[in-house]
């Protein structure tokens, strides 16, 4: 375990000392925060007219009329940018040719491979804790439902880790960081949009393509709802991802 946090300690410091998480943190937050208040103030807009109407418009709760919007599109921002975050981890090392060096040390693949991938993640928590401004804000003018929140922050959290696991593999395929940022954008964009190409409902071949679905499993959470199916599933594509990056850093040894 030592080795690992003191390979997440060496990653963490080359974040912070270089501009990308700044830029990255900025940029996310600064469309979070815009898409919140665009849709705070369309919430406010219809709550005003219900109040007028209230016969004839539909109830909404703050949840699924602020939050699930704002969460769903943080999602797609942060598809976006986690693969970034994680085209360094190992492409550089086999550039800078430092691979060589951490293969033949004391150090373990898997210990590699966790030392990066906790560090990556304990950034991502932060960033995504930095968007807890939002319901907080709000709970002061607003009375805020937390317990969808802690399960829509949760599916977040998991979905994060399936993005750096997957960015994680596609960092020990190349040296060249863009090329690793390409093949992540591949990968996670194939996961989010292959519940479109689902088969006729009602077949297995449907049932396993929804299964696969990675926004079917991520929309069920936002709702609030946790269900073991997709903690399930976040765990086992985080799994395949760093098992995946394992076998191919473990053949680059015996090259």
């Amino acid at each position: 375990m030592r080795n690992i946090l003191a390979i997440a300690g060496r990653e963490v410091r080359l974040y912070f000392v270089s501009p990308i998480v700044y830029v990255l943190a900025a940029v996310f937050l600064g469309i979070t925060d815009y898409l919140f208040y665009a849709q705070t103030m369309f919430y406010a807009a219809v709550s005003a007219q219900m109040m007028r109407f209230q016969q004839n418009l539909p109830q909404m709760n703050l949840h699924s009329a602020v939050f699930m919007p704002t969460l769903m599109n943080m999602s797609v921002i942060l598809l976006l940018i986690l693969p970034l975050l994680t085209m360094r981890l190992l492409a550089e090392e086999k550039k800078n040719r430092t691979m060589e060096l951490l293969l033949t040390s004391p150090l373990s693949v898997t210990q590699i491979l966790f030392g990066k991938f906790f560090a990556g993640a304990f950034v991502y928590l932060i960033l995504l804790t930095l968007t807890l401004h939002l319901p907080i804000g709000l709970s002061i003018f607003s009375e805020v439902t937390w317990t969808p929140l802690v399960a829509s922050y949760l599916g977040l959290a998991l979905m994060g880790g399936m993005f750096l696991a997957m960015g994680l593999f596609a960092s020990a395929l190349t040296n060249n960081q863009i090329i690793a940022a390409v093949v992540s954008f591949g990968i996670l964009i194939g996961f989010w949009l292959v519940g479109a190409a689902s088969p006729e409902e009602g077949t297995p071949a449907a049932e396993i393509v929804r299964y696969l679905s990675m926004s079917a499993h991520l929309d069920n959470m936002v709702q609030g709802l946790i269900d073991t199916r997709d903690v399930v599933y976040f765990a086992t594509m985080t799994a395949v991802g760093l098992f995946l990056a394992h076998r191919v850093v473990d053949s680059y040894r015996w090259k």
